[in-house]
């Protein structure tokens, strides 16, 4: 569930926030630090370009949802918002946008999103909009459902993926996480199509990648937005199927609320969850962002960068903790 904080980080997003504390650090340098970009950057996703260029989209807490560049994942510009005011969705008059999960379509940029009030549990919604370029502007194409529509509580935190030839959409967030199948465009649920639960309760913020033969769903646990007490945790389950079932290394199952941890919290960070996709360097390395409060500065939560190592066919980040200095960058040509 994503808390919108619009006064603090609407002041960036019209005074110029074109870039962050950690510009300096380009590639002259052999390390960087945790948060890439130190403002609020919540529930981060991310495509990549044919040229090799990076942009990235997250909740709202700047209005209209920020969409920030970068060639190397550490250095990033504010490069504008995908709508504006009069351009926004609107199917939830008084909602916030949260939890973009950006995609490329045959050609097309299509982003699923979550449109909610702070505790509308059954009138929020996925939505969908397009683009023709990263940088937008997006075209809002409309809700796919409400929660009570589709008669799942709590109906945000979208994450679409493509596989064997067809279009899903994964979704869901503390009252189970659910799949339903799209349409060929992926701009609609397709006719006739039946919802079907992944995992259990204990999730929110879906993404799945597909390795070696395995789907490995990431979610997020517990409290994203309680400040420095947020108790947000990365967490992983695999699968030999796309509609699972998800296991954890004890072959337990997430549809009973079990899985492995890959993030929590340290002396420096906390509330650690809502990955982004995982982008692979030019030599082979794996990488994801995701947010964090910072305890030395817990306005908003900041955007973080992690390496994933793959040992014995799981995901893990050092220390299962984030990373905070002196951290081996990611190699671009």
């Amino acid at each position: 569930m994503k808390k919108l904080i619009f006064c603090l980080f609407f002041v960036y997003a019209i005074t110029g926030c074109s870039g962050n504390s950690h510009e300096q650090k380009t590639n002259e340098s052999k390390t960087y630090s945790n948060p890439v970009v130190d403002r609020s950057l919540p529930d981060p996703t991310i495509v990549k370009t044919g040229d090799g260029t990076f942009y990235l989209y997250a909740t709202e807490d700047v209005r209209n949802v920020p969409i920030y560049q970068s060639a190397d994942l550490i250095n990033w510009v504010f490069k504008g918002t995908a709508f504006t005011d009069e351009t926004r969705p609107d199917f939830e008059p008084k909602g916030g946008i949260w939890a973009p999960d950006i995609n490329l379509i045959d050609g097309e940029y299509v982003m699923y999103y979550s449109m909610s009030v702070w505790g509308g549990e059954w009138t929020c919604g996925v939505g969908v909009a397009t683009s023709d370029k990263p940088e937008g502007p997006f075209t809002d194409q409309g809700k796919l459902f409400r929660s009570n529509e589709i008669d799942v509580q709590n109906s945000i935190d979208p994450f679409f993926i493509e596989d064997e030839g067809s279009k899903y959409l994964f979704w869901g967030s503390f009252r189970g996480i659910y799949a339903v199948e799209l349409s060929e465009d992926g701009l609609n649920v397709k006719p006739g199509a039946e919802k079907v639960q992944i995992a259990g309760t204990a999730y929110e913020g879906t993404y799945i990648h597909k390795k070696d033969g395995y789907y490995y769903m990431f979610a997020s646990t517990g409290t994203c937005c309680e400040g420095v007490n947020s108790t947000y945790t990365t967490v992983v389950g695999r699968s030999e199927e796309l509609l699972g079932p998800y296991l954890d290394k004890e072959g337990l199952p997430m549809m009973e609320n079990h899985h492995e941890i890959i993030i929590h919290k340290n002396e420096r960070f906390v509330g650690t969850g809502h990955n982004s996709e995982i982008v692979s360097d030019d030599e082979g390395n794996d990488w994801f962002l995701y947010h964090a409060v910072d305890v030395t500065n817990p306005s908003g939560r900041v955007l973080m960068l992690d390496k994933i190592e793959w040992t014995g066919g799981w995901p893990e980040v050092k220390g299962n903790t984030a990373g905070i200095e002196n951290l081996p960058l990611p190699y671009f040509r």
